[in-house]
């Protein structure tokens, strides 16, 4: 803060989108989830602007009472047939849709195995569920392997992986997973937030890999691909049953909006019959991830829509964050510990809604950065 240079709860003064005005300039927005670019869709709003009309802000009231419309069940039934599940139940965020399903289906006795870089939503559900967590390395199989081996047999277990990882961009090997899970009578959970509406032709990364049937449950969110906020829980109708009785942030919240709810729906129908905008999405971050690696940037693992630009050190971090403002580009800095010490990144997302010419941008601004800061080499890559 002393420096001038602290990234957070910094507040945008105007967003289209695919760019932003930040304290006054005008910046390419490299920073946000709006992966298929919907949140400005005109259906969309429109189809918000009419729930708002028909049923108001808010309904005043939780789920489990006073809080359900018929449109929160079209959503339920639409959701669970999108992704392939026998049913589906909204949450009022996506954190709660974390924080009720773990708590609702694993207790005292029972073995949460998480990996190390999964959502923090993940580890505070785990946490309310009173089950013993354990850790495995970030997408080792053997690390799995191993975890599980030494669980009591008769144990319930339960392994939560995300299926696109939010800070590195880089998918779980759910099929190597799925396997090991079924070896040692382990239930897999998928938090997909990131994946829903990118993998997968926008069905997710069960979708991506054939595996639909081989996960137990699966979570999803609104506040990216769906343009609007709010979380769901997809499964067995059995298991969806159960967390609607006993995830406590379902029961004790007010209920989604229903201009929330229709936005969504409004999202799901264009997702499902324009698939052109999934397509773009995945080419323009292929675009920029070829073209950040060849300016010689390091990119981590990453293979979807969130490229990370590894700096480093935390303060330089700050200051290449600050940097890339001025030259008129907007990114989410990224500083232990939520990475491992000196690796400090600059996370970037990319949406189906840029252009050509605001890709170029950004790349001109990460060239110019990049040398100013001794980041990457001076000369252009033969």
């Amino acid at each position: 803060m002393a420096m001038g240079i602290y990234p957070y709860f910094r507040a945008l003064s105007d967003s289209e989108g695919v760019t932003a005005t930040f304290e006054g300039k005008d910046v390419v927005m490299l920073g946000s989830n709006n992966y298929l670019g919907l949140t400005t869709d005109p259906r969309v709003r429109k189809a918000s602007e009419e729930a708002l009309h028909r049923f108001g802000t808010s309904v005043t009231g939780s789920r489990f009472l006073n809080g359900t419309l018929e449109l929160h069940l079209e959503l339920e039934r639409r959701l669970a047939k999108f992704v392939g599940k026998e049913a589906a139940l909204v949450f009022s965020t996506g954190y709660q849709a974390n924080l009720g399903a773990i708590s609702a289906i694993a207790g005292k006795g029972d073995i949460i195995i998480l990996d190390k870089d999964a959502h923090a939503s993940i580890v505070d559900g785990v946490m309310l569920s009173r089950g013993e967590m354990k850790r495995f390395k970030h997408n080792d199989l053997e690390d799995l392997e191993r975890v599980l081996s030494k669980s009591p047999e008769e144990a319930g277990k339960l392994v939560i992986v995300d299926g696109v990882y939010s800070m590195g961009g880089d998918i779980a090997p759910l099929p190597e997973i799925a396997e090991i899970c079924k070896r040692h009578g382990a239930r897999l959970m998928v938090d997909d937030a990131h994946g829903v509406g990118v993998t997968g032709q926008g069905r997710g990364t069960m979708a991506h890999f054939g595996l639909t049937d081989e996960i137990d449950l699966m979570m999803g969110t609104f506040s990216k691909s769906f343009a609007s906020i709010g979380g769901f829980v997809a499964g067995s109708a059995d298991i969806i049953h159960f967390i609607q009785h006993h995830a406590r942030s379902l029961i004790f919240s007010a209920a989604l909006p229903a201009p929330n709810a229709a936005a969504v729906l409004a999202a799901l129908d264009i997702i499902e019959t324009e698939p052109d905008h999934v397509a773009r999405v995945w080419k323009n971050a292929d675009y920029m991830r070829e073209h950040l690696k060849e300016l010689g940037y390091n990119t981590g693992n990453s293979n979807t829509p969130i490229i990370p630009v590894i700096i480093g050190e935390k303060y330089k971090t700050a200051l290449t964050w600050r940097a890339l403002i001025e030259a008129g580009v907007y990114t989410n800095p990224v500083i232990p510990p939520a990475t491992p010490p000196n690796g400090s990144l600059l996370r970037t997302s990319y949406t189906a809604t840029q252009t050509q010419d605001h890709l170029d941008r950004a790349l001109a601004a990460f060239k110019k950065v990049g040398v100013d800061l001794d980041l990457i080499p001076t000369a252009d890559p033969a």
